[in-house]
């Protein structure tokens, strides 16, 4: 066994802040984490830990006193994280809480939703004061060297100011593309990124007229200043320092998020959902097929299945069951909706669509338009696979065991497991990723012979720590669990989500 891919440095990249320290602040939301980065030697430090007290964290300032303060988007909250490590909520009513900033000592806040309101919300817990309500999607502010504050807002494409003492807004520049950040230069031109098309944009305040400072991949998060230098951030967890004449430079590499489902297609392309992002893997690096901000998304892809080629059924966070066709012209199809939390999938030989729900306890099959309940009642169920005769064999995560599901019931195949994941059959051969035994596990389903292929793998949650559950990110996202998947080329190659470090394992069997 090896490493297909490197494990990702961050989990995703998304708001940024500049610490009194110099070094750049990083929030992951994915990877419920804050990162301090050191731009001169590149290290990363660990501020805030996934299953610590600060949950999917997406922006973040800093008072005078040093204190740093978070909004924890999936849970209407904002935390403060004093300089000896304690954290306390200053509050959890904030639903969407996202673009932060603290002017004067004075902090403000604002909720990335539909209907979003922007606030001050005065640090001694009391009531927080509305400047103004009904805003589709504000996002990271700042206040202006003209003492007003500036917020750009997604829903409208466009980025506006008021007073913070309050008063009317008034609208600063629009056209935008997904505008989701806002910073100031030394000279008091506005920088934002736009999320949709890539973009670095220098906005003259005064006039609207703008100028491109750097194209780069869509889905740009946030930006800040370090003495000067302007660095931007990737929800794929890039860091890129924008330079003069339209030129770039990379600082940190993106990656997987958390790979969630694998397949691979008939030519025996590798295929990895990762949530935001759908990659494949070709000339032995990964490349983004479709993400959220591409023409026809899938959505947030967790389950997923080859089909054909460059055909797919997966499986969103959002409740729905998709068809995805990638090219020139991609398209993407509804097969069902209205689910909870779907994870894995699969396709029978008579082109029924097999898929688990993991928030009601279901495995449910789709043919025609038509929904049928094979199981009920399961503990938290997350992989599917085929087996012999085309038997449903479904994981339960939550009973440590992979049973099958159909007309005569549900049956045990295999227990004594802790947290099984994704399965694959092979033959007679069940391979199942346990997640909480960290191993890779055989089973023969003619002789019952028990077998563990590889231990310690990278998979699940560290150990001593308790992740706690991220809510999602509507509309864009349900619920986000982990998944680590398991996928097999033609070839007998094994592919699994080490979705603890963010790279795809592959094991070969030897010669």
């Amino acid at each position: 066994m090896e490493r297909l891919t490197p494990p990702s440095r961050l989990f995703g990249a998304n708001g940024l802040r500049t610490g009194p320290d110099n070094r750049i602040y990083v929030a992951q939301v994915v990877g419920s984490t804050i990162s301090a980065l050191d731009i001169t030697t590149g290290d990363l430090e660990t501020i805030s830990a996934k299953g610590g007290d600060i949950i999917a964290p997406d922006d973040m300032a800093f008072d005078p006193a040093g204190n740093l303060i978070a909004t924890e988007y999936m849970d209407a909250r904002v935390s403060v994280r004093s300089p000896d490590g304690t954290s306390r909520v200053l509050r959890d009513d904030l639903p969407g809480a996202n673009g932060i900033t603290v002017y004067n000592g004075r902090l403000f806040v604002n909720e990335c939703r539909i209907g979003g309101r922007l606030m001050e919300v005065p640090l001694d817990g009391s009531a927080p004061v509305v400047l103004q309500d009904n805003l589709p999607m504000p996002n990271a502010m700042e206040v202006g060297p003209d003492g007003l504050l500036y917020y750009p807002v997604m829903g409208t494409n466009d980025i506006w100011r008021i007073d913070p003492n309050g008063g009317t807004p008034e609208r600063v520049v629009g056209d935008l593309a997904g505008p989701d950040s806002v910073k100031f230069d030394a000279a008091g031109f506005i920088v934002s990124t736009q999320a949709g098309t890539g973009q670095v944009l220098r906005i003259d305040p005064r006039t609207g007229n703008r100028e491109v400072l750097a194209q780069l991949e869509p889905g740009l998060d946030n930006c800040t200043f370090v003495d000067g230098r302007l660095f931007v951030s990737n929800f794929d967890g890039t860091i890129t320092e924008v330079l003069g004449g339209g030129e770039s430079k990379s600082i940190l590499p993106g990656g997987l998020l958390w790979p969630l489902d694998l397949t691979v297609g008939p030519d025996g392309t590798l295929y990895v959902a990762d949530g935001t992002y759908f990659h494949e893997f070709r000339d032995g690096k990964l490349s983004v097929v479709a993400s959220l901000f591409s023409l026809n998304s899938p959505g947030y892809v967790r389950g997923v299945v080859a089909t054909g080629v460059n055909e797919f059924v997966g499986t969103t966070s959002t409740g729905q069951i998709v068809t995805y066709k990638h090219g020139t012209e991609p398209e993407t199809g509804l097969i069902a909706d209205g689910f909870d939390q779907l994870y894995g999938i699969a396709v029978a030989s008579d082109g029924s669509v097999v898929a688990v729900d993991a928030g009601t306890g279901r495995a449910i099959s789709v043919r025609g338009g038509q929904t049928e309940v094979l199981a009920s009642g399961l503990q938290r169920p997350i992989g599917v696979a085929l087996g012999p005769d085309n038997a449903i064999l479904v994981s339960e995560s939550g009973a440590g065991r992979v049973v099958s599901v159909g007309a005569g019931g549900v049956d045990t195949v295999v227990d004594g497991l802790e947290t099984p994941h994704g399965i694959l059959v092979r033959g007679k051969q069940l391979l199942i990723v346990d997640v909480g035994l960290k191993a890779l596990i055989s089973f023969n389903l003619e002789t019952k012979v028990r077998t563990t292929l590889a231990t310690n793998l990278p998979v699940g949650t560290p150990d001593g720590v308790v992740a706690k559950p991220l809510q999602g990110t509507p509309p864009f996202s349900g619920p986000m669990g982990p998944f680590a998947g398991i996928a097999a080329a033609p070839d007998g190659t094994v592919y699994i989500s080490a979705d603890a470090e963010g790279s795809v394992l592959v094991l070969r069997e030897e010669a």
